[in-house]
């Protein structure tokens, strides 16, 4: 028995069908505030919609949930990489790790 396609919330009441959305782009700098968050690009809408959710948010609400997850574990791998090469070189930057972890670790919670 076929399923219905599953509507996402984009925010400011706006839905699409998550079959056909097929792309999601951080707004960031300027552009990013006041609700604005994501462009969407939908099948079938020739500009992509500008949501108030984070990208993360709606691929998880899509079940992708391994892809929502993927950048945050590419930033604590860095972050990793950063600590270990920083104590090779007997240069660690607590404050700088520190301010890198929190920004990580909040990262981790769901909105």
């Amino acid at each position: 028995m076929p399923t219905e396609p599953r509507m996402i919330s984009l925010g400011f009441g706006k839905f699409a069908r998550a079959d056909k959305i097929f792309a999601l782009e951080p707004l960031l700098g300027d552009e990013r505030g006041d609700g604005r968050r994501t462009r969407v690009w939908v099948e079938g809408i020739s500009h992509p919609v500008i949501a108030s959710r984070t990208e993360q948010t709606i691929l998880r609400d899509m079940g992708q949930d391994v892809a929502a997850d993927a950048p945050l574990v590419d930033e604590a791998i860095d972050l990793a990489s950063r600590l270990a090469a920083a104590a090779d070189a007997g240069r660690v930057d607590l404050s700088d790790l520190g301010r890198r972890a929190r920004r990580l670790l909040a990262a981790t919670t769901r909105d």
